[in-house]
């Protein structure tokens, strides 16, 4: 089984960036998507941020322009970096290779 460990939240002010890290512990080289969702409290889980194996990524709307998801196959690292965050993209977020789940990482947007 696949283990993920996401990292890199954090509580920053309305402007600010992170930049989260997934780390798997298996090879991702022949993942044919990797993804990272959030979650806020009473919401259902949504999709933020996808890329296939091939490079092509898709994007919430309400993220494009401002969150770019990459991966790094020789780290075994999947990484979504956040600019412009805003209060509601505050929630914890997840990521998802070979459908399999981490632990998340909670991100707080608040002055």
């Amino acid at each position: 089984q696949v283990q993920l460990v996401e990292s890199g939240g954090g509580l920053v002010q309305p402007g600010g960036s992170l930049r989260l890290s997934c780390a798997a512990s298996v090879s991702i080289f022949s993942a044919r998507r990797v993804a990272w969702y959030r979650q806020a409290p009473g919401n259902q889980r949504e999709l933020v941020a996808a890329m296939s194996s091939g490079g092509t990524t898709n994007y919430a709307d309400s993220v494009k322009g401002r969150f770019t998801i990459s991966r790094d196959n020789a780290k075994k690292t999947v990484y979504l970096q956040m600019i412009s965050l805003k209060p509601e993209d505050t929630a914890v977020y997840y990521c998802n290779v070979y459908l399999s789940w981490g632990q998340g990482t909670q991100v707080t947007v608040s002055s």
